[in-house]
């Protein structure tokens, strides 16, 4: 437990969470169990005139993130900017060479460098902690970090956007397009003006590239996951689905066999009765399985001023009580990236629909090619939709492996009948 009774706090990065943070700091400098208090002496942003909700008139100011987390100032530091390289990235090594602990919300960071942070990290005594980077203020990184050490963990897999899963869930209540609800998602501030980010995969991947390092005791390996976005899912998709008895979601999953690691970010059919499909709007949701003590269920919001700031206060109060342990479950000299199982030797089921001419011997033809391509079908729909421009037929497959379904589906795509190319998504496995 450290003897420090006072914590002062360098906060580089105003935005929405830094706010929270300022606000909540303020209302309850004493929230560590241990004791003491933290209160914020200095700040950093990009503009300091900015209209805020918080008075920071009072805080020492500077323009620079480094000079912030260089400064003596503080006694710890927490970096809200965001970006996986420039700013962020050397104000946090300056904060760790100078010995300091940081917090950080930053999950582009964490996933990209967390190997090497880790390292300067340990290599200066400094803790590094990132609750906030992954699910907000539901306590995932805690779960992994501290609950579960006791067991092993086979996988984790859940859905880890809230952007993607506010999308998906208004297309399928309201009935509109995939641009609509991204339009309108960009005006409520829930999506940035450039969405990449968050509908292209690549959030929900540094997100779940961090789990998995800390699941399985592994360097944060982001280059090796397999990352697909919603761009492609149509409403057409969302309803032929729900036919079938699923929704889809965008799912990010880490698994570990024998053959090394999967980490995946995709989107998914989860049956309508399962606790994924039922998470609703912005909300996040986790399973982690464990060898011996099986699943575990968590669901939250996973962004936002009020949980992201909790969260990154609750790792204040772990500072100020003295925690230590290593950031990704081993000593950093023993991390070493995982080994990335072949994605050409995964196995699982599928959803394909096709849009064809309504003519005969169709169903026949695409029957007859799943069937030499060596894919069985597991169920079959065939239903006329207004305006969709030809005739969709849905399968179904049973499982197999996944670069036969592909193979079959890039023979189905040479069929005469078809208005356009098939589309393919995965089914679930959770």
């Amino acid at each position: 437990m450290s003897d420090r009774t006072l914590w002062r706090v360098g906060v580089a990065g105003l935005g929405t969470v830094g706010a929270g943070l300022l606000a909540l700091l303020a209302e309850r400098p004493g929230l560590a169990p241990a004791g003491g208090q933290a209160v914020v002496t200095g700040v950093s942003a990009r503009s300091r005139s900015r209209p805020r909700p918080v008075d920071i008139s009072k805080l020492h100011w500077c323009d620079d993130p480094i000079e912030l987390a260089a400064s003596r100032d503080n006694d710890l530091f927490v970096e809200l900017v965001g970006g996986s390289d420039g700013p962020a990235k050397a104000a946090v090594e300056m904060a760790l060479r100078c010995g300091k602990p940081v917090v950080t919300a930053n999950k582009a960071l964490i996933a990209e460098h967390g190997a090497a942070l880790a390292a300067l990290a340990e290599e200066h005594g400094a803790p590094l902690l990132f609750e906030a980077a992954v699910m907000g203020g539901t306590p995932a990184v805690k779960m992994l970090r501290e609950a579960m050490v006791g067991d092993e963990v086979a996988s984790v897999a859940g859905i880890l956007n809230g952007t993607c899963n506010y999308i998906l869930t208004e297309m399928e209540t309201s009935g509109r397009s995939f641009a609509e609800v991204l339009a309108e998602a960009q005006r409520l501030g829930y999506a940035e003006a450039d969405p990449t980010t968050d509908i292209g995969g690549f959030d929900a991947a540094h997100k779940i590239t961090i789990l998995a390092a800390l699941a399985f005791g592994c360097a944060p390996t982001y280059a090796a996951a397999q990352i697909e976005g919603i761009e492609r899912v149509e409403l057409l998709d969302i309803r032929l689905a729900r036919d079938l008895g699923y929704r889809i979601k965008l799912v990010a999953s880490a698994a570990r066999s024998s053959a090394g690691v999967s980490v995946r970010v995709h989107p998914a059919l989860t049956p309508l009765d399962h606790p994924l499909a039922a998470a609703a709007g912005a909300l996040n949701a986790l399973f982690i399985e464990g060898r011996r003590i099986g699943r575990i269920f968590i669901q939250g919001p996973g962004a936002g001023a009020g949980p992201t700031a909790a969260a990154v206060a609750a790792d204040i109060a772990d500072v100020m009580a003295g925690a230590r342990r290593p950031v990704f479950q081993a000593p950093a000299r023993l991390l070493r990236p995982f080994t990335a199982v072949d994605p050409r030797s995964a196995v699982g089921r599928a959803y394909v629909r096709l849009l064809v001419r309504d003519e005969p011997g169709v169903i026949a033809a695409v029957s007859e090619t799943l069937a030499e391509a060596g894919v069985s079908i597991d169920s079959f729909l065939q239903k006329p939709v207004e305006g969709a421009g030809g005739v969709p037929i849905v399968l179904t497959t049973h499982e197999a492996p996944e670069q036969v379904i592909l193979a079959a589906i890039a023979r189905m795509a040479g069929l005469p009948a078809l208005i356009e190319p098939p589309r393919m998504i995965r089914i679930a496995r959770i």
